[in-house]
């Protein structure tokens, strides 16, 4: 259920435009912990009128390219989730502002519509072939054992910069340490 119903947002916004009160006064009256829902609801009026305020009840289902967009709009702008989702037509900034986190940790893939539920099991089970060596032709030995030197480069260099600057190696990586301490539930 909403936390606020249509008829309430309703009475506030008319309220407001009214001019009788601003939006700190009104949320004061109301018993609205911030000024903010009240002035989204003033711009989502302002925008698609009394459909701005009520909530949608079908799930639409927006393609990458459309948030994509969006995103490239906040950026090349610098304009609000409000200012955008009205700019779209859309009547949930709060959507918008996901999607811009999801990009920022996940990237593009993030943004790709995902499967809902567990995925169905097939009746037989078939055993998935297991790649081995010797299966292996040589040419993907050669770039399994390319791929492999790589990485021991990689952790040889990290090495050699901690050894050389440890207070310096471990600000830089400071960040990334916490956040994936905090996938892990770990504290």
């Amino acid at each position: 259920m909403a936390k606020y119903s249509l008829e309430f947002k309703f009475k506030v916004v008319r309220e407001y435009l009214e001019g009788t009160l601003g939006y700190r006064l009104l949320a004061r009256k109301y018993g609205i912990p911030s000024k903010s829902p009240i002035e989204s609801w003033v711009q989502a009026y302002k925008a698609f009128g009394e459909d701005g305020l009520r909530r949608k009840r079908s799930k639409k289902v927006y393609s990458v390219q459309f948030k994509l967009d969006v995103l490239h709009f906040i950026k090349r702008t610098g304009a609000s989730y409000q200012d955008t989702a009205i700019e779209f037509n859309m009547n949930n900034p709060s959507l918008i502002a996901n999607w811009k986190r999801t990009f920022l940790k996940e990237g593009v893939e993030g943004l790709k519509p995902k499967s809902k539920g567990c995925p169905t099991m097939s009746k037989d089970k078939k055993a998935k072939p297991v790649k081995t060596e010797e299966k292996m032709s040589r040419e993907e030995q050669l770039e399994r054992e390319n791929e492999l030197l790589r990485l021991e480069i990689a952790y040889l260099k990290k090495l050699d910069a901690f050894q050389e600057n440890p207070n310096a190696f471990l600000e830089k990586h400071k960040q990334q340490w916490h956040s994936n301490s905090k996938k892990k539930g770990s504290n």
